[in-house]
């Protein structure tokens, strides 16, 4: 689905039904008009703010509807049971996200009955035997200072009817996903579960993944976090590459689909020399392959620094080599396949070299998240819980063009968000690095 193509109607967010009950934010704020800000349905900002030619423009054009507390709520909170699951890998603010959720509900709306699910949606499934956790201030306390997830993760699709069997049997009548593409997908299905068994059950995710890779989602939480931590480590492949003679420093970066973290990383340390990134295709052999223009910048250098993103030339694998527990197409090792040929290349040539490579991707994900990520989150958490008061289901919540905003789920599956390579970023990264170009045409 093309943004040029979108009109009003495809933004449209679901509810459980009117929403009746004053909300009291006003007893814990305070009385004064100033500190009650209460956002109505009406209040929209624009999906697309360029001109151009080649965009068509609907009319009226499609707007996101703002975030934010509703004078009114659907859900009475003290009879309201809440559920909260976070799904796929680790992230950085993943426990941040946590306790924001956890207290929102408990000091600004009074909702005290809070569950966590285990280990992800193996947690609905009986089978597993995964015991819930009561989710209270007490419990979060100290949370969003650590790496890791609290409630655990896990990978792989489970039945949707049993988890909405599990959801009627638990009486939970709001439950927060947490999680990234498959995240995302499964929500829309339990939604549409939900939909068909007439339940009065609000579905309200939080998008996580480390890529960035999610529509409609800019940035992803976690990401500053990941790019962060990236630049230390091609800090770590720059000073083992000028450390020795021939010295090559090879790091692969988070990315299957989508390289934003190592094209944002790589702008921060423009000590790389060549970016790979699944989106911009480029050859190994050849007269302007990697190999030989990495060839030229030993010589003349003496030195080479690469940064590659996991899904970055997997044209040289061939073969189909199957899915994981969650349905993704496995990917073949860029790093390792990288590392090998290039030894080869140099032994070949008779050239010596020294090449270091680094893979930090577990630890960067499983990391504390930073200051920026820490406030993004709280504020994600505080939205999300304002959303699902409101009744409002079959969303997501996050920022766009400096707002917060609802997004239908069915907009962020539509496809997947990458780095255009025409874009002002691959421009940026072309130019910082002075990457040559490395595809034979």
């Amino acid at each position: 689905m093309s943004e040029s193509v979108l009109t009003q109607a495809d933004m449209v967010i679901r509810t459980l039904g009117p929403a009746k009950i004053p909300n009291g934010l006003h007893t814990r704020h305070g009385s004064h008009p100033s500190l009650n800000r209460y956002i109505s349905d009406e209040e929209k900002v624009l999906v697309n703010t360029l001109t151009h030619p080649s965009i068509k423009v609907a009319d009226p054009p499609p707007m996101f509807e703002i975030a934010g507390a509703r004078e009114k709520i659907f859900f009475d909170p003290t009879k309201l049971k809440v559920a909260i699951v976070t799904c796929g890998g680790m992230c950085p603010g993943l426990n941040s996200l946590l306790r924001s959720i956890v207290l929102q509900l408990h000091f600004m709306y009074g909702v005290s009955n809070v569950v966590g699910i285990k280990y992800g949606l193996q947690g609905f499934i009986p089978s597993y035997n995964h015991h819930l956790v009561e989710l209270n201030p007490e419990v979060v306390s100290g949370i969003q200072g650590r790496g890791g997830a609290f409630l655990g993760m896990s990978r792989g699709s489970q039945p949707v009817d049993e988890v909405v069997d599990s959801l009627e049997r638990l009486n939970i009548g709001l439950l927060f996903m947490i999680g990234g593409d498959g995240t995302l997908h499964a929500a829309s299905q339990i939604v549409q579960e939900i939909t068909d068994r007439k339940l009065k059950l609000s579905v309200v995710c939080v998008p996580k993944t480390i890529d960035n890779d999610i529509n409609f989602v800019d940035p992803s939480f976690g990401f500053q976090t990941a790019v962060e931590e990236a630049t230390y480590a091609i800090w770590g492949a720059h000073n083992e590459a000028k450390g020795a003679p021939g010295g090559i420093g090879l790091l692969k970066l988070m990315g299957r689909h989508s390289g934003f973290v190592a094209a944002h990383a790589t702008l921060a340390m423009p000590e790389v020399n060549f970016c790979l990134i699944p989106e911009v295709d480029f050859d190994l052999d050849g007269p302007v392959g990697l190999l030989s223009r990495l060839s030229e910048r030993i010589a003349q250098r003496g030195h080479a620094v690469i940064v590659a993103a996991e899904g970055a030339g997997q044209k040289f694998f061939g073969k189909d080599l199957g899915a994981d527990a969650s349905g993704n197409k496995r990917l073949g090792d860029i790093g390792v396949y990288l590392k090998d040929r290039i030894n080869e290349h140099f032994t070949k040539l008779g050239m010596e070299i020294n090449l270091k490579y680094i893979d930090p991707s577990y630890l960067i994900r499983s990391m504390p998240s930073n200051s920026g990520d820490r406030i993004y989150t709280t504020m994600l958490g505080h939205y999300a819980v304002h959303a699902g008061m409101a009744g409002k289901t079959g969303m997501l919540v996050t920022k766009w063009l400096n707002k917060f905003v609802h997004v239908p789920l069915h907009l962020a599956i539509a496809q997947r968000r990458q780095v255009k390579p025409t874009s002002t970023i691959w421009q940026a990264v072309r130019e910082a690095t002075g990457q040559p170009n490395l595809l034979n045409y």
